[in-house]
């Protein structure tokens, strides 16, 4: 694989959307999630986000993980975006990874060369999934994606070995 598409809401987060007050959306993001989409950089699968939604904390999020570069905010025909991605890239639809939760992710789902999605995704996205992960979407979905990605690619032992961990070992809790 070389690059991983990922949807927000419903994928980086559970769905819900909070809204304040004054029209301020608030959301959940799991820790476990972006540590996963920036081992995926490490490993040379490029992370790009595609969300038909556009808000100031998806775009905080996203820039703290280091990955505005490839995101985009906004997105009605997510299709046609990823096809000017992959295109720019010079990556075919063999060679991508996508993870959605709804409809309009499906495009993306069913061209990609593994597609994945939350439990809690809709039964329809269920349906054309390879994988569906044991963890909902805001809450480790997307890291499992990740992980499945990286164990895949063969990486995934040489980033633990690189942060100071060994496989088969266990961690000392004292």
């Amino acid at each position: 694989m070389k690059l991983a598409l990922f949807d927000v809401d419903g994928v980086l987060t559970d769905g819900r959307l909070f809204i304040g007050e004054q029209g301020e959306v608030f959301k959940a993001f799991h820790a476990l999630d972006g540590h996963g989409l920036k081992l995926l950089a490490r490993a040379g699968i490029e992370p790009v986000i595609i969300t038909g939604r556009d808000s100031a904390a998806v775009r905080r999020r996203v820039a703290d993980l280091g990955l505005d570069r490839q995101a985009h905010f906004g997105v009605a025909d997510k299709l046609a975006l990823a096809e000017q991605v992959l295109a720019a890239a010079g990556v075919d639809w063999a060679d991508v990874a996508a993870i959605g939760d709804d409809w309009p992710d499906l495009p993306l789902l069913t061209r990609a060369g593994f597609a994945c999605a939350p439990p809690n995704a809709h039964a329809e996205v269920r349906a054309v999934a390879d994988h569906v992960t044991a963890a909902p979407g805001g809450a480790g979905a997307a890291r499992e994606f990740c992980d499945l990605l990286l164990m895949a690619c063969g990486r995934y032992a040489d980033l633990l070995a690189a942060d100071g961990l060994q496989s088969g070992r266990t961690l000392d809790a004292h």
